[in-house]
């Protein structure tokens, strides 16, 4: 009895990492890119920040727009992407045809961790932005709403470790 307990064990740890990759869901995608509802103006009042006495050179606050990072495997040292994307690809393409956001602009971001030449992690990263906006194209997307973007190692979801698997990812970003 041991021995089975034992191996659903194992079994239950290979499951789930597994689990871990399944991408998120059309709606889920959609809920996530949504931009955020507009408001009125107060009699096109606008509020600015009190300038801090004595900063130089304050940095101007830049808006966060909705963006969802997916894992989305390539081949090794390729842009081919993996079969195992296939469904995480197949929902971004319903929900960026989805009515919420048929009339939004995106970038399409290629990520890669920091290992190697961060010149060809860079052309790395574009080949793979472009071809995942090229699948995206190929099911219906129209190719003006798209604008891919290598980005390199620039921008690491985890700076803590710089060659950690979720650096290496695919952004999408809404551009309205």
């Amino acid at each position: 009895m041991k021995f089975k307990t034992l191996i659903c064990l194992l079994g239950a740890c290979v499951a789930l990492p597994l689990l871990a990759q399944t991408p998120p869901s059309a709606e889920q995608m959609i809920e996530q890119l949504k931009a955020p509802p507009r408001t009125r103006s107060l009699r096109n009042l606008a509020v600015e920040a009190a300038p801090v006495p004595g900063a130089v050179g304050a940095a101007v606050p830049v808006p966060v727009r909705p963006s969802l990072s997916l894992l989305i495997q390539f081949d090794f040292n390729s842009a081919q992407v993996r079969a195992e994307s296939q469904q995480a690809l197949a929902n971004l393409t319903q929900a960026l045809q989805s009515a919420e956001l048929l009339s939004a602009k995106f970038a399409v971001e290629g990520h890669t961790d920091a290992k190697g030449n961060a010149a060809y992690n860079l052309k790395l990263s574009q080949q793979r932005a472009q071809a995942v906006a090229d699948f995206l194209k190929s099911k219906g997307v129209d190719e003006a709403r798209l604008l891919a973007a290598g980005k390199g190692s620039a921008e690491l979801a985890n700076s803590e470790q710089p060659f950690a698997a979720e650096n290496r990812r695919v952004r999408i970003v809404n551009l309205d």
